[in-house]
């Protein structure tokens, strides 16, 4: 039996694991920067346009100076750094009225790090002459992220950001309930 290539759009109506091939080639998902110069990301398996529903993986890439927003969600996160380096900043203490200072983690090739659920938290590559590259694994997909102007900004001040930019285009209908 053929397998479809993935580089073609599915609406969620018609998503389920077994149109997802076994085998893929990744230099033939599609990626994009969502409007945010220097970020290359690419939904290796995904929630919303995949069907999976545990587990979500992404590739990133960040130029030279890029990063995240300061941001949490109630899911954990592991990367895994394919390439370059930079610092992982992460407020252990979010479980009080806003994140507060962050400890600061140096990133590097082959390093792994994980991200607790709901500790803020922003990676950035503070690598001036190289890209940072990493393999992103969450889990509860599809992710809702809120996002902070400051380490200091109070939680219920925070901006949901959901559906996340790259699940903005999968939403044609209501998202698919869990069972669960």
């Amino acid at each position: 039996m053929v397998q479809k290539r993935d580089t073609e759009f599915r609406s969620p109506k018609t998503l389920s694991i077994p149109w997802v091939p076994i085998v893929r080639n990744i230099s033939e998902i599609g990626q994009d920067n969502y409007g945010r110069l220097g970020l290359s990301h690419m939904t290796i398996a995904g929630s919303v346009m995949h069907g999976f529903k545990e587990v979500e993986v992404w590739l990133q890439t960040f130029a030279p100076g890029v990063r995240t927003p300061i941001h949490r969600h109630s899911c954990e996160e592991i990367f895994v750094v394919l390439k370059g380096s930079g610092t992982l900043y992460l407020a252990s203490n979010s479980h009080k009225n806003y994140p507060g200072s962050p400890q600061e983690f140096p990133i590097f090739t082959n390093s792994t790090f994980y991200v607790p659920v709901n500790d803020a938290h922003q990676v950035w590559n503070t690598n001036e002459q190289e890209d940072l590259q990493f393999l992103v694994i969450i889990s509860r997909p599809p992710v809702k992220v809120f996002i902070y102007d400051d380490w200091y900004m109070p939680h219920t001040a925070a901006k949901l950001k959901y559906p996340y930019y790259w699940d903005e285009r999968c939403y044609e209908t209501s998202p698919i309930k869990d069972e669960l």
